[in-house]
């Protein structure tokens, strides 16, 4: 402001002040009172001096004076208040950061999925950076880019071969300058599922190395992912371009009981994935995070038909809500007894482990009902089968029900799959067997990937063992704790 502006600006504060202030009620003793209590620095002499227009005071005290009316009028009535010196701007940001961000939430307020890239690269001009969208396929083999084609070669990268393949897989920013233009790769994540891959090209003359510059990317990676996973919600546009060739009935019924195949709080993380993703018929799996509880499930249905769909879906619905109502093992796996046995009175079952885990003592607790045996692994190897909590298949009744204990370490991973795994065959017959699997995990272990691509990894291999065509489902869910505190990768 103008020193020919201020003069103006206080008479209209005191006009505005002198209204307030008799509406207040407050003598001038009590209004000098409130406002050294706030740290005014003027004694009550100037105060009266300013109320009458005999002296001016400057900005601040005029704000602390003002602000000590206005707590007396909230105490009365809040719509009368005197304006402030420093009005607070209403503009959203033109540039930065939070511009970019507000261009993204404003962008996708009310738009279909299919707007996202258009939303995307305006929020990246935010930032002086060109953005493109590119979204995993649900094999998790390519990434695909999402609008319009914009450079020749650029419309899909594989996982295992390509620099947005390695962001993908080991969820790092990589830089490149294929073609001469600097680029990062950023991986895009909701949380800590990994959706894909967001490419940034970025202006002549920066450092792809700025640390700055990728923990931006990050932040607008973030949201990005938010929005696809929300979008998806209420439109195909993007999860028609994830499917790279229709489900199946019963495997669409699977997926959207599914919760995200990764997640993870400050001590516990979790990744599963469920192969033929388009044809899968009876398994599925489940999870549940809590300050103090994390929960495991994984579900094998008799039967690959889209009956076997209805009997996972059962088994995981009576299993949730229980858990929901606060109960524990015992009652979850009579529910699922109750629901199936009531739902398919015919024969039909599912095999199955539940387990829970205390996240302050690492104490496990855990039910196994016709299922192969989840594994422990510690400081990278398999150390033991955990063989206890048999108990008869999901829907075939409870008998003796037996809940089995043990007591993790920090840092040890817990492994459950389904028997599509180790009975997986190739050409000649031979299995993939347990002595493979667990010397996959072992070198998935020494390798340190995280736990999404171990378990991405393991679900390839099972693949290439039958020459990429499966004989049954095959369902894995890592997971792994450590003590709270701890860098948790």
């Amino acid at each position: 402001m103008s020193s020919d502006q201020e003069p103006a600006r206080q008479d209209e504060q005191l006009r505005a002040f002198s209204l307030a202030f008799a509406r207040a009620e407050l003598t001038v003793q009590e209004l000098w009172a409130r406002y050294f209590a706030l740290g005014g620095d003027h004694d009550q002499l100037d105060v009266e001096a300013y109320l009458q227009g005999l002296m001016p005071l400057p900005p601040a005290q005029r704000d602390v004076l003002a602000h000590a009316v206005n707590e007396r009028l909230d105490e009365l009535t809040w719509p009368h208040r005197v304006p402030y010196t420093a009005r607070p701007s209403t503009s959203t940001p033109r540039s930065g950061t939070l511009a970019a961000l507000v261009k993204l939430l404003d962008g996708m307020h009310q738009a279909p999925p299919e707007r996202l890239p258009l939303v995307a690269a305006r929020a990246g001009r935010a930032l002086g950076l060109e953005i493109s969208v590119y979204l995993v396929d649900y094999e998790q083999r390519a990434l695909h880019l999402v609008g319009e084609r914009q450079e020749p070669g650029l419309t899909s990268f594989g996982v295992d071969s390509t620099l947005p393949g390695r962001a993908f897989r080991t969820i790092e920013v990589v830089p490149s300058s294929s073609g001469g233009r600097p680029r990062l790769w950023v991986p895009l994540l909701d949380g800590v599922e990994r959706l894909g891959v967001l490419g940034v090209s970025l202006p002549e003359g920066t450092d792809p190395l700025d640390a700055g510059l990728h923990e931006r990317c990050r932040w607008l990676s973030a949201l990005i992912g938010h929005l696809v996973t929300i979008s998806t919600h209420y439109g195909d546009g993007l999860d028609v371009l994830r499917l790279q060739r229709p489900r199946s009935p019963a495997a669409d019924l699977i997926r959207q009981l599914l919760p995200p195949l990764t997640a993870a709080t400050d001590c516990f993380a979790v990744a599963g994935v469920l192969e033929p993703c388009y044809e899968v018929g009876g398994d599925a799996f489940d999870y549940s995070l809590s300050e103090t509880t994390a929960t495991l499930s994984i579900f094998d249905a008799v039967g690959h038909t889209m009956r076997s769909g209805f009997v996972a879906a059962a088994a995981l619905a009576a299993c949730r809500s229980t858990r929901r109502a606060g109960h524990g093992l015992y009652e979850q796996a009579r529910a699922m007894d109750e629901t199936i046995a009531g739902q398919f009175p015919h024969g039909a079952f599912a095999t199955g482990v539940l387990a829970e885990l205390d996240l302050h003592s690492g104490r496990l607790r855990y039910v196994n009902a016709g299922h192969p045996p989840p594994l422990l692994m510690r400081s990278g190897k398999v150390v033991k089968q955990l063989g206890g909590g048999r108990r008869l298949p999901f829907g075939l009744g409870t008998g003796e029900l037996v809940v089995a204990e043990e007591t993790l370490e920090p840092d040890d991973w817990l492994f459950l799959h389904t028997d599509g795994v180790t009975e997986a065959r190739d050409a000649d017959g031979e299995f993939f067997g347990e002595a493979r699997l667990t010397d996959f995990l072992h070198r998935e272990a020494a390798a340190a990937h995280p736990p999404p691509e171990t378990t991405r990894r393991l679900v390839k291999a099972v693949l290439a063992h039958q020459n990429d065509v499966l004989q049954d489902d095959a369902t894995v869910l890592l997971a792994r704790w450590i003590k709270r505190g701890e860098l948790l990768a």
